[in-house]
């Protein structure tokens, strides 16, 4: 492998091991831990005690659904898209081409591995939960499968945020890393608002894939974080 990181002034080729280990998670993705921790504990809670639905989704989807001028309906059908499959996969293998062409194969590797299996972990959610969508007379857009995680919150929350989070172990500057975490951020946010929005998932539904996509990104920031030291030759 021949990634070489730069998230540090101090980290240099001779000595990646003890540089790689004392790295701390960006506050930017710290900080959407917690809040995506404390939300997936409130959804186990709430689904313990109440099950499907939540209390607060029906008078969430209602209040979000279709508001807004006619613009703001095709702005959210085209942001709803670059959370879809087809996008997502285009932006993993673009990604992964151009982190080999940087001669980043180590990040590359990780970025592949860490969206396959999570794809599969939140489809494998939606068997287990087999939750029904809203109905469909509130459906602004044609869609079909479960609807708990929603799959654009969860997979683009993989994605976007993972590739993000790993591309910042070889990104020099703070500042740097945290737009592209903050951006990051924003987007799965977007993508899966909506979801709710366009009145194909419940938001209960959002939040949960938010969760899982979140804490998967930063999951494998800390892989990575253990494994660049034995991979990456000094």
């Amino acid at each position: 492998m021949t990634d070489h990181p730069t998230i540090a002034p101090a980290l240099t080729a001779a000595e990646p091991a003890q540089e790689a280990r004392n790295w701390h998670l960006p506050s930017v993705l710290r900080g959407a831990g917690l809040c995506a921790g404390a939300i997936a504990l409130l959804l186990v809670i709430g689904f313990a005690l109440s099950r499907h639905p939540f209390g607060f989704d029906l008078p969430v989807s209602n209040a979000l659904r279709g508001i807004g001028p006619a613009w703001l309906r095709k702005a959210m059908i085209d942001v709803t898209a670059l959370g879809g499959g087809t996008v997502l996969t285009i932006v993993t293998i673009a990604a992964v081409a151009i982190l080999i062409a940087q001669r980043l194969a180590l990040t590359a590797g990780l970025v592949a591995a860490a969206v396959i299996t999570g794809t599969a972990g939140s489809n494998a959610l939606k068997l287990v939960f087999m939750r029904p969508r809203p109905p469909i007379a509130d459906r602004l857009i044609e869609v079909t499968g479960d609807s708990f995680p929603s799959g654009h919150a969860a997979n683009s929350a993989i994605v976007y945020l993972t590739l993000a989070a790993l591309v910042t172990q070889v990104t020099p500057g703070r500042a740097t890393r945290n737009t592209v975490l903050s951006l990051a951020i924003l987007l799965v946010g977007a993508i899966g608002t909506s979801r709710v929005y366009l009145g194909v998932h419940w938001p209960s539904d959002v939040l949960a894939g938010w969760s899982f996509g979140t804490l998967w990104a930063i999951g494998w920031w800390q892989i990575a974080r253990q494994t660049r030291p034995l991979l990456v030759a000094p």
